[in-house]
């Protein structure tokens, strides 16, 4: 690439102030509409979802973890990381559903 075309290419990048804060504008890349949003609602639902399955496991796999001794197949330790692993997944699910619940209360 020459350096003409390099120089040419950046000069359409708008640039941001020092010291601002905020949005960032940034150069479009392809077709995506202007004002893109995501299907908040269904967000909303795959979430609900999703943290009941993950609570559900979290306590299911506690549970079993209890009940088993060092000899059975899977044994308390492997019960007890997936139990963890499903609480970590609860987690996230539950941070999401707060996201998703302020941006449908933004969007009213």
């Amino acid at each position: 690439m020459s350096r003409r075309h390099a120089q040419h290419d950046t000069a359409h990048l708008p640039h941001s102030r020092p010291g601002t804060t905020g949005h960032h504008h940034r150069a479009r890349t392809g077709t995506e509409p202007v004002t893109a949003r995501s299907a908040l609602r269904l967000r909303l639902v795959l979430g609900v979802l999703g943290l009941l399955v993950f609570l559900l496991g979290t306590a299911l796999f506690a549970l079993w973890a209890g009940t088993v001794t060092q000899r059975d197949v899977p044994d308390p330790t492997q019960l007890t990381v997936l139990s963890v692993i499903c609480g970590i997944l609860a987690v996230f699910a539950a941070v999401d559903l707060v996201v998703v619940a302020l941006r449908l209360l933004r969007e009213r």
